[in-house]
C-alpha cells in the first residue's frame, strides 16, 4: 500500500546558491520539486554560463512562476516573459533573467 509524504521547500534537502541564485529542492516518490529564486540583476548568461560552460542553458524547464517576472531568448531569438500564475515549458538553448528590481521565484517541476 502506497504512502502519503510530506516534504516542506521550507526546509530543503539540497540547496544551491550560485551568485544571485538560491536553488532548493525536495524529493517526493522518486521525483525532485525545485523552488528556485533569482534576484534582481540575474541572468543566466552572466551568472551560470561560465559555470555550465555552454553558450546557452541546455536544461528542458517545466515550471509555475510563483512570484516576480522571468524573461527567457531562445537561441533562435524567440523571447516570452512569465508572471505570477504563469506555467511554461522552455526548451534546451535559451536564456532568461530576472525582470525588474523584486525576484522572481518559480518552481521547477518533474517531467
Amino acid at each position: 500500500m502506497a504512502t502519503m509524504e510530506r516534504k516542506s521547500l521550507n526546509n530543503p534537502e539540497e540547496m544551491n546558491r550560485p551568485e544571485k541564485l538560491t536553488m532548493e529542492a525536495v524529493t517526493v516518490r522518486g521525483f525532485t520539486v525545485r523552488r528556485i529564486t533569482a534576484e534582481p540583476g540575474w541572468q543566466w548568461s552572466k551568472h551560470l554560463k561560465p559555470l555550465q560552460k555552454t553558450q546557452s542553458c541546455q536544461k528542458d524547464h517545466l515550471l509555475c512562476i510563483i512570484s516576480g517576472q522571468l524573461r527567457v531568448r531562445m537561441d533562435n531569438g524567440n523571447e516570452e516573459e512569465y508572471g505570477p500564475g504563469d506555467v511554461g515549458s522552455i526548451p534546451p538553448g535559451h536564456d532568461g533573467w530576472t525582470v525588474g528590481d523584486k525576484p522572481v521565484v518559480w518552481l521547477e517541476l518533474p517531467h
